[in-house]
C-alpha cells in the first residue's frame, strides 16, 4: 500500500502524540510534556491560521509527521511556509517518507501563495542533509541565532 500524506485531524492527533515525542527525543529535548505538545501543536489541527500538521500514513500507521508555519520574509516582503518539524519513524527511514513530507508542505507553500518553502536542520543531522540536498534544496547563507528568555 503506497504512502499517503494527508492533514492531521482532531481524530488522528492522538496518532501523533507518540512521534512528537520521538522527535523531541532526537533532538535531545528533556521536558517532553504531553500537555504541552497537545495545546501547543493542537492549533495546527482543524485550522490553516496558524499553519498546518500533515502526517503520512502507510495503511493505518503514521510512519511521519511535518508542522508548517505561516510564515513572513521581510527581506522580500513575501509570505512563505516554514517547516519547523519533520519526522519520520526509524524503520521506514530513508524509503522516501521525508521527502514525501516535503513535497506536501511545498504544496502548501504554493497553495497558499507563499514564495517559498523554508527550514533547518541540525549540522550534524547528516541523514537529513542528504534528502535535502538530493531534492535540489539550497542551503541558506544565514546562521541561526537563540538568546533564551
Amino acid at each position: 500500500m503506497p504512502i499517503e500524506v494527508r492533514p492531521i485531524t482532531e481524530e488522528t492527533f492522538p496518532e501523533v502524540e507518540p512521534l512528537l515525542a520521538a522527535y523531541q527525543r532526537f533532538y535531545e529535548v528533556d521536558d517532553i510534556d504531553p500537555g504541552r505538545n497537545r495545546e501547543f501543536f493542537g492549533r495546527f489541527v482543524g485550522s490553516d491560521h496558524s499553519g498546518w500538521l500533515l502526517g503520512a500514513w502507510d495503511g493505518e500507521r503514521l510512519v511521519g509527521f511535518g508542522c508548517y508555519y505561516r510564515h513572513k520574509s521581510s527581506l522580500t516582503a513575501t509570505r512563505t511556509v516554514l517547516m519547523n518539524d519533520l519526522y519520520v519513524v526509524e524503520d521506514v527511514r530513508g524509503k522516501g517518507v521525508g521527502r514525501m513530507l516535503i513535497e506536501g508542505g511545498l504544496e502548501l507553500a504554493r497553495d497558499s501563495g507563499a514564495s517559498c518553502l523554508e527550514w533547518s536542520t541540525a549540522p550534524d543531522n547528516r541523514a537529513a542533509q542528504a534528502l535535502y540536498d538530493s531534492i535540489g534544496a539550497e542551503k541558506s547563507t544565514w546562521l541561526t541565532y537563540e538568546l533564551e528568555a
